[in-house]
């Protein structure tokens, strides 16, 4: 669990300039760029394959108070300047502007202004339009890799979320500013089963959820911070509401969305506010329930197999497919010509991987899983994905005609063995994260 005297920003997606250009900075996670990017410390490796899997930008909070506007500025959230479009090909370009009528009765409910819940905000979308120029810095004008901002190269997939998908265009505008005038499909699955968020139910996970915050160490954390429950919702009108009292991801999530666009904490009609110290407490505890939840806890293990298994088993085949086409080409003990099942090898490997760059555009949820299956939380645990959080898996042609994978978090590379590891055993560490009989154990 991070220590409380680790630098961490909360309030703003420029990381000031006395703190490592790596430091967590919530409003805006670091990421691949050309300023810090090193190359392989291998003669000859050439990048073969990119997978990106990030989390969006920032945006409005996703979890509204029992009266929400009594809580914010009167003139509470403007999103005036980002135009979210949503139109059927061929008909009229339609976008959306969120009013509240004054006289609605649960206008309490939504704070004054033009935004909505979980919505993407105009310093969202500069965020990701940044993250991608410093991608296309590195991947393309550093390594020469990437040659053009097309769908021949670039695969997209997102949630259902408009968010990611806003995310996904701001990230190629910010690669080549061409394709604010394109069209370009972004894959989704159906919200009910999508892999990516997960939002897949499971009954199995959802046991064994519910079995870590019941664990003595969950009660315990819930026994000590009973104070601090007591002060919030007496402040911002929760008390008795089980989805802010069983966890603070609610609290965690108001408290940052606000910070990071420069508003102030909640005061309510009384005058009573959260204080600064007060957010910064919730934000710790809220590093620490993460943590726990996907990475520590005796049951952090499965649950993340569980709920992420049909994920972890799509990238695997995705490097496998790239694997395939690699050992066919180039010679190797995987090589077809060494087989009895020649034609049905070539049928498989005769073209390379389709597209150079895979990206994947979900939640703080989806980051937080795939970091821990990696293992990247074994050393020093995790934080909460920070927006914008990136984790990219390079596949790499190096020496004796081998393919090795290089992963990165935050923009820096991950400890060993994730550093430098063959491709064929991170597509067995991905699958060894796949349970069996996955679809009957979540029935």
């Amino acid at each position: 669990m991070p220590q409380p005297s680790t630098p961490s920003v909360y309030n703003t997606s420029i990381t000031p300039s006395h703190l490592p250009w790596d430091t967590y900075n919530y409003c805006n996670a670091p990421h691949v760029n050309p300023d810090h990017y090193s190359s392989p410390d291998e003669a000859g490796a050439r990048l073969e394959f990119v997978v990106v899997v990030m989390r969006h930008h920032k945006r409005t909070p996703d979890n509204l108070y029992p009266s929400e506007r009594t809580l914010n500025p009167t003139n509470g959230w403007d999103c005036s300047s980002i135009i979210p479009q949503s139109y059927a090909g061929g008909t009229a370009q339609i976008f959306t502007e969120t009013n509240t009528p004054p006289l609605h009765p649960f206008a309490d409910r939504i704070w004054a202004g033009t935004c909505d819940s979980g919505q993407l905000t105009r310093e969202g979308l500069d965020d990701a339009i940044k993250h991608g120029q410093d991608f296309w810095g590195v991947y393309h004008k550093r390594l020469g890799f990437l040659e053009h901002v097309d769908e021949e190269e670039i695969y997209i997939r997102t949630s259902t979320e408009p968010r990611t998908q806003q995310v996904a265009g701001a990230m190629l505008y910010g690669m080549d500013p061409d394709t604010a005038g394109k069209q370009w499909p972004v894959h989704v699955q159906p919200n009910i089963i999508d892999s990516l968020v997960p939002n897949y139910a499971c009954s199995a996970a959802g046991q064994l959820r519910a079995d870590a915050q019941a664990t003595p160490s969950w009660m315990d954390h819930l026994v000590q911070h009973q104070s601090l429950q007591r002060r919030l919702d007496e402040t911002l009108g929760t008390t008795g509401l089980d989805a802010w009292n069983s966890w603070y991801d609610h609290f965690f999530d108001t408290f940052t969305s606000r910070t990071c666009h420069g508003h102030p904490l909640p005061c309510n009609a009384t005058g009573a506010c959260v204080t600064q110290e007060d957010a910064e407490t919730v934000f710790s505890i809220g590093d620490w329930e993460y943590n726990y939840i996907f990475n520590d806890s005796p049951q952090a293990n499965q649950y993340v197999k569980l709920t992420f298994g049909v994920f972890f088993a799509e990238l695997a085949n995705t490097l496998r497919h790239v694997s395939t086409w690699n050992t066919f080409y180039t010679g190797g003990e995987e090589n077809p010509r060494d087989t009895d099942n020649v034609a049905s090898h070539v049928a498989r490997a005769r073209r390379p991987p389709k597209h150079k760059l895979h990206m994947y555009v979900g939640h703080d949820g989806s980051m937080v899983r795939l970091a821990t299956g990696l293992g990247l939380g074994h050393a020093n645990g995790l934080r909460w994905p920070a927006m914008g959080s990136e984790i990219v898996i390079e596949v790499w042609h190096a020496s004796h005609d081998m393919l090795y994978v290089r992963a990165l978090h935050e923009g820096s590379p991950a400890p060993p063995p994730l550093d430098w590891i063959l491709l064929g055993e991170f597509i067995q560490l991905l699958e060894d994260l796949v349970p069996e009989n996955l679809g009957a154990l979540c029935k």
